[in-house]
């Protein structure tokens, strides 16, 4: 098979998946508690079932599951009285593989590294705490707040001073510094906000 790339050696092939993508494909959480759930419940119902099934046709019931009493619950049972149960068992398990197929919000930030192979992340209180203590540490600051928004990264200082535009940017290049430092990916602009005590 002949690639492009064999065809033209020059021409570098342009990466499938970004750093970002991938990083944000392996920290994504797994959804290990309702897989779990739903797997040991249908283990420990169908496995009972069975059992069941298999002593009383070699003669002695277990009586863990009735058998005989379900069977005959459902020969009388017609679709109108049985809708309402069926629609819920139906709908949870329509919950249950949504819960499976889509992807949970990761609590991590991912972070640059030099190598391809290797994916690390920051949590966001941890990222929320260094940048914080970076707009602290400009003169005039008394506090800062920071939130990370899905597009920007939102820093609201409050000083008691009057204080001059110029401390706004020195906020927005101390925090634009630290993020470059930490290296974190897809977190956005920085939008410095300014708040008077007493206000």
């Amino acid at each position: 098979m002949t690639t492009l790339q064999q065809i033209l050696p020059g021409v570098a092939a342009a990466p499938r998946n970004t750093g970002l993508r991938r990083a944000r494909k392996v920290l994504r959480p797994a959804r290990t508690v309702p897989g779990v759930t739903v797997a040991l419940t249908l283990v420990g119902g169908l496995g009972a079932t069975a059992a069941e099934i298999v002593s009383g046709l070699l003669g002695a019931t277990l009586g863990w599951v009735p058998v005989n009493e379900l069977v005959e619950l459902a020969g009388k049972t017609t679709w109108p009285e049985a809708e309402a149960t069926a629609l819920f068992l139906a709908g949870l398990g329509v919950l249950m593989l949504l819960l499976a197929a889509v992807p949970g919000r990761t609590r991590l930030v991912p972070v640059e590294t030099s190598d391809p192979l290797i994916v690390i992340g920051i949590t966001r209180a941890g990222l929320r705490r260094t940048l914080r203590a970076a707009a602290q540490q400009v003169a005039g600051v008394d506090k800062a707040r920071v939130r990370l928004r899905p597009r920007t990264i939102e820093v609201t200082v409050m000083t008691g001073e009057e204080t001059p535009g110029s401390m706004l940017r020195q906020v927005g290049t101390a925090v634009g510094d630290r993020l470059t430092g930490v290296g974190t990916l897809g977190t956005g602009e920085v939008v410095v906000r300014l708040r008077r005590k007493g206000m």
